[in-house]
């Protein structure tokens, strides 16, 4: 099997996916624009391909769920993008690609980090069918002028009391990267949320 290519200019392209990365981060709620990797192999997304190729190395050890675990294309094409290592369980991996983002596993089965080191946290990237339609979340927080609206597709049903219980392990916990169709949106351990 050939591998699929990933960015056609690998500095800039990538770059401009961790600048939209760090903005959604920086600013739960707010959706930003990202040219996802169209080779990416079935059922991995072009927009989850393209935060993953960006965020991960060799030193990031990733996550795949059952779906994405059932294609050997996709493992090969992770590895041979960014020298990562597939983490045979979640608890085990810096960054966790999840097709089938509304039957994620629970976020105490990932790495919640520590006390003294919170960074030691596994990140989400959740593929969304779409950040324009689906239930609403309001969110506030750092880095949210008051309170702002969220819509996104496939999440889970209790995802409002998934994130309270993550929030309130702060600063430990997951952050969720949102990979939708052509844009990416963030919520990160410190945003409280309530169904809109």
């Amino acid at each position: 099997m050939a591998v699929a290519l990933a960015f056609a200019d690998p500095v800039h392209e990538a770059q401009r996916t961790f600048r939209a990365v760090m903005n959604a981060l920086a600013r739960p709620g707010t959706i930003q624009p990202v040219a996802g990797l169209l080779d990416a192999p079935a059922p991995l997304s072009s927009v989850a391909a393209a935060v993953a190729l960006t965020l991960a190395d060799y030193e990031t050890p990733l996550f795949l769920d059952a779906p994405l675990a059932a294609n050997p294309d996709v493992a090969r094409y992770i590895a041979f993008h960014t020298g990562a290592r597939i983490a045979a369980a979640p608890s085990q991996a810096s960054f966790a690609l999840i097709a089938d983002a509304a039957s994620v596993a629970d976020f105490a089965d990932f790495a919640l980090g520590t006390d003294t080191y919170p960074d030691r946290s596994t990140t989400l990237i959740l593929q969304m069918e779409s950040l324009m339609a689906g239930p609403s979340l309001t969110l506030a927080g750092p880095g949210i002028k008051g309170e702002t609206t969220l819509t996104a597709s496939s999440l889970p049903s209790d995802i409002v009391e998934r994130l309270a219980a993550n929030r309130a392990l702060f600063p430990r916990g997951v952050d969720l990267i949102l990979a939708g169709p052509d844009a990416v949106a963030a919520l990160p351990r410190t945003t409280r949320i309530r169904s809109a």
